[in-house]
């Protein structure tokens, strides 16, 4: 296997079309606005190519970036792996396998600044009014949320959940902004 950092034009990289990766329009918009914000983070945060260009790592990234305008970006260049290990790549890639430690974040963090590099799980009002929640003398520790399906939707309800990114928090907050405009 051989790797190089290099820079390439934007129409030189192919997106990958088996990358089984998709982004919400939202979080599309916020990652434009991310590269235009800080263009600085680009060489830092190189898309990952195979020898032919199509990319194994940043498939969205790439979209975005075609979108900001940005004509050419630092890229890694890997060559000499075998599809299985370009397959396993865009999956491993894209695993979260951290997870936020949401106490930090509202201790130390600054949510607006946060919420401006698209963190946005806690100032999310699409969600307002979707819930009664009465005060309590006890502060609420967790919640449960229950889904009531029957047999026949098992199967769909399984795959949806499991087709999409992020932490629990983030796909449980997902589900529930669609279920509001549906």
């Amino acid at each position: 296997m051989k790797v190089k950092n290099t820079k390439l034009k934007i129409s030189e990289i192919r997106p990958n079309s088996e990358n089984p990766r998709t982004i919400t329009e939202e979080k599309f918009d916020a990652l434009v606005r991310s590269i235009k914000d800080a263009p600085w983070m680009l060489p830092i945060r190189s898309l990952v190519v195979d020898e032919e260009n199509v990319v194994l790592g940043g498939n969205m990234r790439l979209k975005a970036l075609k979108e900001a305008g940005i004509k050419d970006v630092e890229v890694i260049k890997v060559e000499g792996l075998t599809e299985t290990q370009k397959k396993e790549f865009v999956i491993k890639d894209n695993l979260p396998f951290g997870m936020w430690d949401w106490d930090a974040l509202a201790n130390e963090w600054d949510s607006e600044l946060l919420n401006a590099w698209g963190m946005d799980i806690w100032q999310d009002s699409s969600l307002d009014g979707l819930f009664d929640v009465e005060e309590e003398d006890e502060p609420l520790k967790a919640f449960k949320i229950v889904l009531d399906y029957n047999e026949a939707d098992f199967g769909e309800i399984e795959a949806l959940l499991k087709s999409q990114s992020g932490s629990r928090e983030e796909i449980v907050l997902n589900a529930l902004r669609n279920m509001k405009k549906a």
